[in-house]
C-alpha cells in the first residue's frame, strides 16, 4: 500500500517530524525509498521470512520505516514500550527469538546490553542516535542507522528486483507482527497478527461506513498526531495502518510530555487517545479556567454550564444536535468554544476516539458539549481492535457502541463475557498453544475477558474485566472500574483502585494528580516540597474526601467508598505498579500498599 501511494502521489506528504523546532516533511516517494532501503538492509543482514525484528524506541519515522520494511520481506515486527525495563526486555526478546533489534539511543541500548548474555538469537543491534556508542564501535553486533541504510542501498543495487519478488509471494496468513499483551496478571504474551488481520482491520475499522460525519473516509487531507507507543495495537492502527491505507499525514509528537503543545500546533483532524489523555485534557480545561482573569473566569463558567446543557441534550439524542443545543452552541462558539478547542488542539477534529480502557461518560459528555466529536470504541489486540464502535448519529454515551459490520458478537450465557468472531481474530499466542486454546470457544469465538451488557439490544456496555469484579463478603457483585473512572473525572485524581473483594465494604487507594493538585495548593497558600509531602497535607486529604463524597452520590450504598488512603508516591511502570500501557497492576498494588489497605479495615 505504501508503494502505491509513492507511485501515485510521490510528492504528497506522508510524515512530519519536528527537528530543532521546525516541522520537517517526508514525502511518500522519500518514505518508500527509505522502506525499500531498510528492507534490503535487513536482507543483507540475513533477515528473512518469519524472522523476528524488534524495535525499542519512542515514536519516530525510523520505527515505522523498519516496521514496514520487515513486513515487506515477510519478517515479523516485535514492538517494545520505551519504558520496558531490562527484565521485560529480556522476556520479550527471548520469547520472540528476535535476531535483530533496533534501539533509539544509549538508554535503550543499555537495557539490552545488560541482558544480552541471555539472548543467544540476537545477532544485530541497530542504533538511531549516534551519541553514547563509542565503547561499542568495534563491536560487530552494533550498527548505526546510517550504516545500516548504506548496506541496504548496496544490496538494492546488487539485487534490484528481489524485494518485489518477496512481496509478491506474501500470503494472507503470514504473521506480520507480534503484539505483546499488557501483562496485568502475568508475563506478557505475544499475539500473532497476520496480513489478513491487517486487511480486515482496514476494511472493518478504518474504512467502515458511518464512523465519521458525512461518511467521509480518512484521506490525504487528514492530519494525525502520533504519540502513543507504536507497539500498542491501537496506535499502530490509527497511525501506521491508517496512513498506508488512506494516505493520512502522520505528525510525530516530540514526546508524550509535549502532546498538548503539539496538538495545539498540528490541530489534527483525526485524533485517538486513551482515557488517561482525555482525562488530562479535561483537567487542563478546568485548570485554565481557574488561572484566567476575572472576566475570562466568568466567561469560562458560563461556557462550562452551556457545554453541560449542550452535552446532555446531544447525548440524549444519540450524539446529534437538538434545536436547543444547536442554538446554544452557535451563541457560545465565537467567544467560548472555538478558542477553547483551539487551545486544546481539537478545533479541526472531525473524529475523535477513546479506547483501550474504560472512560467516564461525564468526560465524553463534556467534550461533546464543547463541540468535539468524541466516540468510545472497543477492541483488543487479539481481534485486531475489531469489535464495536459508536457511529455518527448512533452515539450512545456510556456504551462502546455497536458491532462492526462483519463482526459476530454475543455474551456468554453464564458469565456475561463478551465473545467476538471476525476477520481480525488473531492466529494465537506465540509459543503458547494452551493459552491460545483457552482464549477461544469451541465454536470459534474469541474470549475477550470482559463482562458486558446489551443496551437497547444494539449497543454494548463493558461492565469490567471478569477478573476485576469484586464480590463483597455480603455477596454483592461490584464493578470497580466504573467507580474508579468516576473518581478520575476530578482534575485532582490521577489514579484510583477500589478494594473490597471478600471484605465488608469498599475502600480505595487514590493517587493525586501532582500538577493540578500542586496548582490548587499554591493558590490556597499551602506550601509543599514533594509528591509525598503534598499528599500528606490535611487540606489535600480533605480535597480528595470531597471528590469521594461526590462520587459516592452516584452509586448505591454498597458501591460507595467508605474509606480511602492517598498513595505516598506516583505509580510507575519500572516499579511494577503499572503495566507499560499505564494500567494498574492490581495484585502488585495490593502487595505494595498492603499496610494502607489493612489500615482501612481495622
Amino acid at each position: 500500500m505504501a508503494q502505491r501511494w509513492a507511485r501515485e502521489h510521490p510528492t504528497a506528504v506522508a510524515m512530519r517530524e519536528k527537528d530543532l523546532g521546525v516541522w520537517q516533511e517526508i514525502t511518500w516517494e522519500s518514505l518508500w525509498d527509505q522502506i525499500t532501503t531498510a528492507a534490503h538492509g535487513l536482507l543483507a543482514l540475513g533477515v528473512g521470512k518469519g524472522d523476528r525484528v524488534s524495535i525499542h524506541s519512542e515514536d519516530r519515522p525510523e520505527w515505522i520505516i523498519l516496521d514496514l520494511a520487515t513486513v515487506a520481506i515477510r519478517g515479523i515486527t516485535v514492538g517494545l514500550y520505551p519504558t520496558n525495563p531490562p527484565a521485560e526486555v529480556l522476556h520479550l526478546l527471548r520469547d520472540a527469538g528476535s535476531i535483530l533489534h533496533l534501539v533509539e539511543d544509549q538508554e535503550q541500548a543499555d537495557k539490552v546490553v545488560e541482558v544480552m548474555g541471555d539472548l543467544p538469537d540476537l545477532r544485530t543491534i541497530i542504533h538511531v542516535e549516534p551519541r553514547g556508542f563509542r565503547e561499542w564501535r568495534d563491536d560487530d553486533r552494533f550498527l548505526h542507522w546510517d550504516d545500516f541504510m548504506l548496506l541496504g542501498r548496496e544490496h538494492h543495487t546488487e539485487n534490484p528486483g528481489l524485494l518485489d519478488e518477496i512481496m509478491a509471494a506474501a500470503q494472507p496468513d503470514d504473521v506480520m507482527t507480534l503484539v505483546y499483551t499488557s501483562g496485568t496478571t502475568g508475563p506478557p504474551k505475544g499475539a500473532m497478527l497476520t496480513n489478513q488481520n491487517f486487511i480486515a482491520c482496514v476494511e472493518s475499522v478504518i474504512l467502515c461506513d458511518g464512523r465519521i460525519k458525512g461518511n467521509r473516509k480518512p484521506g490525504p487531507d487528514d492530519l494525525v498526531l502520533t504519540y502513543l507507543p507504536l507497539c500498542h495495537v491501537a496506535e499502530r492502527i490509527f497511525s501506521t495502518w491508517t496512513m498506508v491505507s488512506c494516505g493520512t499525514v502522520l505528525n510525530f509528537a516530540e514526546s508524550i510530555d509535549t502532546v498538548q503543545q503539539n496538538l495545539s500546533e498540528i490541530q489534527p483532524t483525526l485524533f485517538f487517545a486513551v482515557p488517561r489523555i482525555w482525562e488530562k485534557l479535561h483537567a487542563a480545561i478546568q485548570i485554565r479556567g481557574n488561572d484566567a482573569t476575572w472576566f475570562k473566569r466568568q466567561l469560562f463558567r458560563l461556557g462550562s454550564r452551556m457545554a453541560q446543557v449542550i452535552g446532555r441534550e446531544r447525548v440524549a439524542n444519540d450524539g446529534l444536535h437538538t434545536g436547543k443545543s444547536r442554538l446554544l452552541y452557535l451563541v457560545g462558539y465565537p467567544l467560548i468554544f472555538r478558542p477553547l478547542k483551539e487551545r486544546i488542539g481539537l478545533r479541526r477534529a472531525r473524529w475523535a476516539g477513546s479506547g483501550a480502557a474504560a472512560i467516564a461518560p461525564e468526560v465524553i459528555t463534556d467534550f461533546i458539549g464543547y463541540g468535539v466529536p468524541l466516540y468510545e470504541l472497543y477492541g483488543m489486540t487479539e481481534n485486531a481492535a475489531i469489535a464495536t464502535n459508536n457511529f455518527h448519529g448512533r452515539n450512545k454515551v456510556g456504551t462502546v457502541g455497536e458491532p462492526y459490520h462483519g463482526t459476530e458478537l454475543k455474551l456468554d450465557e453464564v458469565t456475561g463475557e463478551i465473545l467476538t468472531k471476525n476477520g481480525g481474530t488473531f492466529l494465537g499466542y506465540w509459543n503458547q498453544p494452551e493459552a491460545t486454546e483457552q482464549s477461544m470457544t469451541p465454536d470459534g469465538f474469541l474470549r475477550t475477558g470482559d463482562v458486558g451488557d446489551w443496551v437497547e439490544g444494539t449497543h454494548i456496555k463493558v461492565v469490567d474485566r471478569i477478573k476485576h469484579i469484586i464480590i463483597t463478603s455480603g455477596g454483592k457483585n461490584i464493578s470497580p472500574s466504573e467507580i474508579e473512572n468516576t473518581l478520575k473525572t476530578s482534575p485532582y485524581v490521577k489514579e484510583a483502585m477500589v478494594v473490597g473483594d471478600g471484605r465488608r465494604y469498599l475502600t480505595a487507594l487514590v493517587g493525586i494528580e501532582f500538577d493540578t493538585t500542586g496548582d490548587w495548593a499554591t493558590r490556597k497558600g499551602i506550601p509543599y516540597t514533594t509528591y509525598r509531602d503534598l499528599s500528606e497535607k490535611a487540606q489535600v486529604v480533605e480535597l480528595v474526601s470531597d471528590v469521594v463524597k461526590r462520587a459516592n452520590e452516584k452509586f448505591s450504598n454498597a458501591e460507595g467508598i467508605k474509606k480511602f488512603r492517598l498513595l505516598p508516591k506516583e505509580l510507575d511502570h519500572e516499579d511494577g505498579e503499572l503495566t507499560a500501557t499505564q494500567k494498574v497492576k492490581r495484585n502488585s498494588m495490593g502487595e505494595m500498599f498492603d499496610d494502607l489497605v489493612e489500615e482501612m479495615y481495622r
